[in-house]
């Protein structure tokens, strides 16, 4: 985990890896759940037994559920001291680059790509990398943008 305190330190940052996460396994359950909540009932996703005859082999989570655990996975990374609030600000540049199985594990790794003064705050651009353990392509590459409330 780091911690990053101020503007400065923030900007002495951009260009560098930040670090990275824990694994997260993305269990059959999960997925089942976020298929309920979103309505999103594919049978890629649900069907176990059609999927298992599928060239994926199996149930793969939602790109959209990938996508919904980056907060999670980046507050574990780097957390920001010295501003009263942080907001999700939007997505640039996402690409799901492989299918994540049921039973398959995630991870974020982050790299500062840009700090912008607004007159509402501070915008990060934050490069992320959700690696597939056991992939030889991640599974979601996106920068995220993050807006830092003085």
């Amino acid at each position: 985990m780091r911690t990053v305190e101020g503007l400065d330190a923030l900007k002495a940052l951009v260009g560098q890896d930040l670090g990275q996460s824990e694994w997260r396994t993305i269990t059959q359950e999960r997925i089942d759940q976020f298929a309920e909540v979103t309505e999103d009932r594919q049978w890629i996703h649900i069907d176990r037994e059609k999927a298992a005859k599928s060239p994926l082999g199996g149930t793969i989570a939602h790109g959209y559920l990938v996508l919904s655990m980056l907060p999670a996975m980046m507050a574990e990374t780097v957390t920001y001291e010295g501003w009263s609030a942080k907001m999700n600000y939007g997505l640039d540049r996402l690409r799901f680059t492989a299918p994540v199985p049921a039973g398959g594990r995630i991870r974020a790794n982050l790299s500062l790509k840009e700090v912008e003064e607004t007159s509402t705050g501070v915008r990060v651009r934050m490069g992320v990398t959700v690696e597939l353990e056991n992939a030889s392509k991640p599974a979601c590459v996106a920068e995220t943008l993050s807006l830092l409330i003085p």
